[in-house]
């Protein structure tokens, strides 16, 4: 016991030695504005990738979805192929060129600030702000429950110290070190994450019996659980881990519009990697990260569902439970229980510094998003002051921000953390993607367009996850609180479609619409946007 508290120590203070190190250096880096938000416009693609890749994969990914892949099997590799296509090759060779150019001569410093000067519009950069501000507390609570349950699982720590802990640390070097910071601590912790979950990936096959023998235990575990849980599943349309849900069965729509549409396509949309495009100096530097970006996301979210759905066969052949039983139901405790029954104590504190560092770099990125959404788009916009005071109004809202994501991470639910992911996603997916996608492909779309789509989007996809989509309707509490239902729509399917299927169609539309309907953009401003796109 106590070589296992000394190595634990020893790791940790490695690691927070070399993470105060290299936010020292960012704060020592950090002089002006541009250096604050946008790191100067002069990433190294490595960093610029780690980055990117440590941002977009947290402890949501790793712990919730996960632990998600425990009950859903391995169905949710589909969001991995997703995270690759989408998340790495669309949004850096198509989206993230025009977005560095385009953001580069108009001077936005900001994914807000970027909409709203593509299209002449002040509203866009504070409503987009305050849509930021209040909504993304949502995601980095379930990034600091992720972290603190496999903390409270693995060390037998206090969740809630574990939870205010982490929060002030990386509140810490964010307030200080802005996007370089952020930055130079991402492509460490990235590093760290790298090396980690592939020691997982050999481990998890080993105590399997390998690829072929792991994978096909897993199909046949199917047929030997309890009679009583398989007809439960299947009643929901589970027809094994290895296999897809029943099309359109209640399992199919919150695997696939959910879990795998609404993160896969939502990542597009996401603000805090958005912003990361108008940090380099050339396309070249992004056409560099992508084969690093996709073999980071393939490891990280390949590795964590794999564990996840085999964590099945290691609990069903040690202790003759499926994952879900032995968590008591929580599928965010899957992965946390996993490492901490199968794998050696040093291998759980490393994995801890994993989480550690994944919690850590997107929070990082969320809490900066957030701080600068509060103090640069929405402050200055509101007050036009500029330079120092802006600066200030954002550490300021970083602060809000941490303790509005604690609180959260006290009141919120068990089984949120997947949820309250591909819940945030969604929202940005309904409010943003189809202005930013027009923003840099479409000169025909209009101011009048655009913030048609951006409110009515914002709306419908808010609206949905408050009264009719089922799991965020019950965990919010309001529509059971103002009518008496849980949902208000009850008839299948609906309770089980994610609100991206609904509001990103509507908003896309809405925006077409109004922006052929009103005038379009003067040629100037578009021979501005556009110049050596």
């Amino acid at each position: 016991m106590a070589n296992d508290l000394l190595t634990l120590i020893v790791i940790v203070l490695i690691y927070l030695a070399l993470v105060v190190y290299v936010g020292y250096v960012a704060w020592k880096r950090t002089k002006t504005a541009d250096d604050y938000l946008v790191a100067g416009r002069a990433t190294h693609p490595f960093i610029m990738a780690l980055s990117y890749g440590a941002t977009f994969i947290s402890t949501s990914a790793i712990v919730g979805f996960g632990g998600t892949a425990g009950v859903y099997g391995m169905g949710l590799l589909w969001l991995t192929f997703l995270n690759i296509l989408v998340g790495i090759f669309i949004a850096f060779v198509f989206f993230g060129k025009r977005t560095r150019k385009i953001g580069h001569n108009l001077g936005a410093l900001t994914f807000p600030e970027f909409l709203s000067k593509r299209f002449n519009s002040r509203f866009i950069q504070w409503f987009s702000g305050a849509v930021i501000f209040f909504g993304m507390p949502l995601y980095a609570a379930v990034v600091l429950i992720g972290m603190a349950r496999f903390v409270e699982t693995t060390l037998q720590l206090d969740y809630h110290i574990a939870l205010i802990g982490m929060a002030v640390i990386v509140a810490l070097y964010v307030i200080f070190g802005g996007i370089r910071g952020v930055m130079y601590t991402d492509a460490l912790q990235g590093s760290i994450m790298f090396v980690v979950m592939i020691i997982l990936l050999v481990a998890i096959y080993w105590i399997t019996g390998g690829v072929v023998d792991g994978n096909q235990a897993l199909t046949n575990l199917v047929n030997v659980v309890p009679p009583d849980l398989t007809a439960a599943a299947t009643a929901t349309g589970f027809t094994g881990w290895t296999s897809m849900p029943t099309f359109g069965s209640p399992f199919w729509w919150t695997l696939v519009s959910t879990l795998i549409l609404g993160v896969g396509i939502g990542v597009l949309s996401q603000p805090q990697l958005g912003v990361r495009f108008m940090m380099v100096k050339s396309n070249r530097e992004l056409n560099r990260a992508v084969l690093i970006g996709g073999i980071f996301i393939f490891l990280m979210t390949g590795t964590a569902f794999i564990v996840g759905a085999l964590s099945n066969v290691y609990f069903f052949n040690t202790m003759g439970q499926i994952a879900t039983q032995v968590v008591g139901g929580n599928a965010d405790k899957i992965i946390p229980a996993f490492i901490a029954a199968a794998l050696p104590p040093w291998f759980a504190y490393l994995f801890m510094i994993t989480l550690l560092s994944a919690a850590m770099s997107t929070l990082s990125a969320l809490f900066h998003v957030q701080g600068t959404a509060l103090g640069h788009d929405v402050y200055e916009t509101a007050t036009k002051k500029k330079g120092g005071a802006s600066v200030m109004v954002a550490r300021a809202g970083i602060t809000v921000a941490v303790v509005i994501a604690v609180i959260l991470g006290y009141l919120l639910p068990a089984n949120i953390i997947a949820v309250g992911t591909a819940m945030w996603f969604s929202i940005t997916a309904a409010a943003f993607l189809s202005m930013y996608l027009f923003a840099c492909f479409w000169k025909r779309a209009t101011k009048a367009g655009v913030i048609s789509g951006l409110v009515i989007g914002t709306a419908i996809s808010i609206f949905w996850i408050v009264f009719v989509f089922k799991k965020s309707a019950e965990a919010l509490g309001i529509c059971k609180a103002l009518t008496g239902q849980a949902v208000l729509i009850a008839a299948q399917p609906w309770p089980t479609v994610d609100s991206i299927v609904i509001a990103l169609p509507i908003a896309f539309i809405i925006t077409v619409i109004f922006s052929l309907l009103t005038k379009p953009p003067e040629k100037e401003h578009l021979d501005k946007c556009f110049s050596g796109v």
